[in-house]
């Protein structure tokens, strides 16, 4: 296994061993056995026990958050709301799942016909470091919900978080091997999509992560969710109130220290407000309290990994060579910990590698764009198309949405997941819905049920 790192310290945390074969087998035929019986509960039996997991996340908020703090670096403050969310999206699904997928009577030439969903079986989820709770909990909630058992493959490097989340499910008498974690190395996780047990994967993380996950389950011919990166627009026109976008904007593109696949990235500024709107991030960038994540008053966080923070520079130092502005920042920070400083870059072009790459990172890019038809042109110009951001009326928000590529767009407001709404993308940032009615009903049989005599 990859050793896990304090981010903020650069010191190893406590090693942890990969499941072994033998173990591997074993939890894949405890999800069956479990599956065996799961499928045959009622959704009120399902409620309950999510309803005393999201209980036991808010009980015990003060001692999950810090395990993030830890492990990725992720501000004490973001990381018990990050508890908090996640007992809202068992609550959400605790509450709506049965109404999500009840039967649907459609007329045909049969007595009657109809549409049930029917769970599937053990569903593998494979998840990133970013969020370690709210992800999986995006994944089981709705799977669990619908029948299914999950095995969760955490990302290596916060082995805390994932055995917490399970020892929840278990402290709230969830039946045995009904949720279960998997600590395994990358090159091991084919094996598990390839093996029959598994009937279905989720997947988040990076484009070319998610386009190997998706070609192995494929040749298998099982179903999967994708949710990979993204390079989100957020388009700011003459018209938009600068003051509200300045603060969102900031909030979005500086929470997870920057890391987040539905941050706004390429900021595509109409040349009128361009400087106005400059000046204004960059103060407010520039009061951020970059630190220790684990103190109340630290804004920005480290970023998870060595590798990423040079990554990040990379892409910052490239596009500062190719001809754009540092307004803040662009330094690497010094003493102890991966962390990076909030960055404004302006005067970028598409050319350049902060346009072109993904930054994930407390990194904010700026382009001028002439008019609303430039934007327009200048945010579909990326291989990506998760989320986007329009500031304007909002009349010509909505309008302009139906030009923007992306799966999810907030006109004048924060592109955030919610577990009422379907969440996901559309290119490179992947397909298939998550959250919602829409994504609950990704992994079931959608059955067809005919029974004649015709009418």
């Amino acid at each position: 296994m990859p050793q896990a790192i304090n981010p903020t310290t650069g010191v190893a945390l406590e090693p942890v061993p990969a499941h072994t074969p033998e173990e591997v087998d074993r939890i894949l035929a405890n999800a069956v056995a479990a599956y065996e019986k799961w499928r045959t509960t009622s959704f009120s039996e399902r409620s309950d026990l999510l309803r005393r997991v999201a209980a036991l996340l808010r009980e015990n908020v003060g001692d999950l958050g810090p395990l993030m703090t830890e492990e990725m670096g992720k501000p004490a403050k973001e990381a018990r709301g990050e508890v908090m969310k996640s007992a809202l999206c068992a609550e959400h699904y605790a509450d709506h799942a049965a109404a999500y997928l009840q039967r649907e009577d459609i007329s045909s030439d049969a007595a009657r016909s109809y549409v049930q969903y029917l769970p599937l079986g053990p569903v593998l989820g494979i998840l990133p470091w970013n969020a370690p709770f709210w992800l999986a909990f995006r994944f089981c909630a709705p799977s669990l919900m619908a029948g299914n058992t999950c095995v969760m493959k955490h990302d290596p490097h916060v082995p805390a978080c994932s055995k917490a989340i399970e020892e929840v499910f278990r402290n709230a008498g969830a039946p045995e091997y009904l949720f279960q974690h998997l600590l395994l190395e990358t090159p091991e996780v084919e094996g598990v999509i390839r093996d029959p047990r598994i009937q279905a994967v989720s997947f988040t993380g990076s484009a070319k992560g998610g386009a190997a996950v998706a070609g192995i389950a494929a040749s298998e011919v099982k179903p999967s969710v994708l949710e990979l990166g993204g390079s989100d627009p957020c388009i700011v026109l003459a018209d938009a109130d600068l003051e509200k976008a300045a603060d969102v904007i900031t909030t979005s593109r500086i929470i997870n220290a920057g890391q987040s696949c539905i941050a706004a990235k390429r900021l595509i500024v109409e040349e009128s407000v361009h400087d106005e709107l400059a000046a204004k991030l960059k103060e407010r960038l520039a009061a951020l309290k970059l630190g220790d994540p684990s103190k109340e008053e630290t804004d920005v966080g480290p970023i998870a990994r060595a590798d990423l923070r040079d990554e990040l520079h990379r892409q910052v130092r490239e596009t500062i060579e190719a001809g754009a502005e540092c307004f803040l920042g662009g330094e690497l920070s010094e003493g102890d910990g991966y962390f990076y400083p909030p960055t404004l870059l302006t005067e970028v072009t598409p050319e350049m590698t902060a346009f072109r790459e993904e930054t994930f990172g407390p990194v904010a890019v700026m382009i001028r764009a002439r008019d609303e038809a430039h934007a327009l042109e200048l945010a579909n110009d990326t291989p990506y198309g998760l989320g986007a951001g329009v500031w304007t009326s909002t009349e010509r928000g909505e309008a302009m949405a139906r030009e923007i590529v992306a799966g999810q767009v907030a006109v004048n407001g924060i592109v955030k997941t919610d577990p009422r709404l379907p969440s996901g993308g559309v290119k490179r940032s992947g397909y298939g819905r998550e959250l919602g009615p829409h994504g609950i009903r990704e992994f079931v049989n959608a059955q067809q049920v005919w029974v004649g005599p015709a009418g």
